[in-house]
C-alpha cells in the first residue's frame, strides 16, 4: 500500500459490551484490525471469542460500544450506506429468496446496493460467470443444490 492510501477495512479499538451492572460482559475488548486492498483475511477462534460480533459490527448490523469501524475510509456509523457500498458479506447461511431464480435475486440485491440499468446487468452477468451460476441462472433457487445456493450467495457478495 502506498503512503496516503487508507486500509480497505479498519477497526480501531472496537469494543462491544452487553448488559449493565454486575451481569455486563465484554464480547470484544479493544480489537484492532487493518485489511488492505488485495489481502485475504480469516477470522478464527473458539466459540464465543467474538468472531460473529466482529463481523456484525464490520457490516453495520451491530454498533460497537467503543472504537470505530471504517470501510474504505468511511465510518460505518457516520455514513452506513456509503460504507456498505464497498463491502460484500456472505454469512454461513446465505439469506436467499427460494422462490426467485438467481438473476431475479441478484437484481434485487444489486438494486439494494444502488446498482441500476446497464451497470447492474453487466455486473450480474459477470458474477454469474465468475461463480459458475450461469448454467442455472433461470432455475428457482429452491431447486438448486447446496453448492449452487452457496455460489449464489457468493455472487451476491461480489455485486457492487
Amino acid at each position: 500500500m502506498s503512503s496516503g492510501e487508507k486500509p480497505l477495512v479498519q477497526l480501531i479499538g472496537i469494543g462491544k459490551r452487553y448488559g449493565t451492572g454486575p451481569t455486563a460482559f465484554d464480547a470484544l475488548h479493544h480489537v484492532d484490525l487493518s485489511i488492505n486492498a488485495g489481502e485475504f483475511v480469516a477470522i478464527m477462534g473458539p466459540s464465543g471469542s467474538g468472531k460473529s460480533t466482529t463481523m456484525n459490527i464490520l457490516t453495520g448490523y451491530l454498533s460497537a460500544t467503543s472504537g470505530s469501524c471504517k470501510i474504505n475510509g468511511v465510518d460505518i456509523l457516520e455514513d452506513p450506506i456509503k460504507a456498505k457500498q464497498s463491502i460484500g458479506y456472505l454469512p454461513e447461511q446465505p439469506p436467499l429468496y427460494m422462490n426467485e431464480n438467481p438473476v431475479e435475486y441478484l437484481q434485487f440485491v444489486g438494486e439494494a446496493k444502488g446498482l441500476r440499468g446497464a451497470e447492474l446487468r453487466r455486473q450480474i452477468g459477470e458474477v454469474l460467470e465468475q461463480t459458475g451460476v450461469a448454467p442455472v441462472r433461470n432455475k428457482r433457487i429452491a431447486a438448486l443444490s447446496k453448492g449452487y445456493k452457496q455460489r449464489v450467495g457468493i455472487a451476491q457478495a461480489l455485486l457492487g
